[in-house]
């Protein structure tokens, strides 16, 4: 068994998932850097370094997640940092405008099969994967999940008029995000009463593909709540939603 700490983080073959990998590689973690395409998790890992170690995991298969689940036990006996990171914002890989993503998104117009799609990823996929990886980070003498959500699935903030974003709230992408959410809270109290603990991150508005690189940060500066609060120790705090340092957001 390793004496590494643990960490899986899912959609870590590009974009904040592969650079949030990096820092915790970089801390001298064993980072488990989850990917759907295993060739392209094969390219991260080895352009990471460290300790970083490729793992197949589609988060809407059962077989897959499973299988990672068994892997991380036979090669790590544990798991100590759980990063459900891995999302989407379109299945429509022809869409390359953002302001036509959104556009196309409106309850109004919106492909309910686009909708499942994007669902099943961003919110059911982290609810499986924390099914799958449970008994693992309960081996943990010190365990954290940190979900990566974002400031639009803020019901509180997007109810407000004068909200930049309050317009362009829609029922993919953004009402995905406030699923993710609501799954986290019920994390977070299943989880209260144990040493595992459960945060909420809003990363930047970073420039990846799942904005069509129109985000306004680069994504180092997105991940670094991310990577803050995975390095919080046990004395850290669990239940919160935060942006950079710490600052709480509104659920």
């Amino acid at each position: 068994m390793s004496t590494n700490r643990i960490a899986l983080v899912t959609g870590a073959n590009q974009g904040m998932g592969k650079q949030i990998a990096r820092e915790l590689a970089a801390d001298g973690l064993t980072v488990f850097v989850g990917s759907r395409d295993l060739v392209r998790g094969e390219a991260a890992a080895a352009e990471i370094g460290g300790d970083a170690t490729a793992l197949q995991l589609d988060v809407t298969d059962a077989t897959s997640i499973a299988a990672a689940a068994e892997r991380i036990r036979a090669e790590a006996g544990r798991l100590d940092v759980l990063i459900n990171n891995a999302a989407i914002s379109t299945t429509r890989a022809g869409e390359r405008d953002l302001a036509g993503m959104i556009a196309s998104a409106k309850p109004s117009r919106a492909s309910l099969d686009e909708v499942r799609a994007v669902w099943e990823v961003n919110v059911f996929g982290p609810l499986a994967v924390y099914q799958a990886m449970l008994p693992l980070l309960r081996r943990s003498p010190d365990a954290r999940i940190v979900n990566v959500s974002s400031a639009v699935a803020s019901l509180t903030l997007v109810a407000d008029p004068a909200m930049s974003f309050h317009a362009t709230y829609e029922p993919v992408y953004a009402a995905s995000k406030t699923g993710l959410n609501a799954m986290t809270m019920a994390m977070m109290i299943e989880l209260e009463e144990t040493d595992i603990k459960v945060n909420l991150v809003s990363p930047g508005f970073a420039k990846t593909a799942l904005v069509n690189f129109e985000g306004t940060d680069s994504v180092e500066d997105s991940v670094r709540e991310v990577v803050r609060v995975a390095r919080l120790g046990p004395s850290g705090p669990a239940g919160t939603f935060t942006t950079w340092e710490g600052q709480p957001l509104p659920w």
